[in-house]
């Protein structure tokens, strides 16, 4: 038994098999830190609010900062604190790096991913296009 789509046909099948993510036209912005310094210590007062808006763990990201910036980190009431003078732009420069890393997909670019472990590897699966990346464990 043979069958014959027409091109078009197909096309508008494959299309209608895609999830509605795909089609939505939402702005996602890399939050900025609200930071300053207190004597050798450098504070983010906004921290979880940056994690929440790229819905990921804080502590996950804590261990990226921390890493990227060489230096320990944790949590206070006032937010994120690193020992060290950090500026803005250093703090705002690891967040959008960790943003490209670890939320933003790699095929598709929309922030609609999550992190997941299989095993020892650790993968960025989007919920858009459906791609899947391993990416590098912290």
């Amino acid at each position: 038994m043979e069958f014959t789509y027409a091109y078009e046909n197909m096309l508008d099948r494959a299309l209608s098999k895609l999830p509605e993510k795909v089609f939505e036209k939402s702005r996602f912005e890399i939050p900025k830190s609200d930071s300053f310094t207190m004597g050798n210590r450098t504070i983010v007062k906004n921290f979880q609010e940056i994690a929440q808006r790229m819905s990921r763990d804080p502590n996950h990201l804590m261990k990226f900062l921390s890493g990227e910036l060489a230096t320990s980190g944790n949590f206070e009431s006032r937010g994120a604190v690193f020992q060290g003078r950090f500026s803005n732009y250093q703090i705002n420069e690891k967040i959008e790096k960790y943003a490209a890393i670890y939320v933003l997909c790699h095929e598709c670019g929309k922030p609609d991913t999550r992190l997941f472990r299989e095993g020892r590897i650790v993968f960025l699966q989007c919920e858009a296009c459906g791609a899947r990346h391993s990416v590098r464990s912290i």
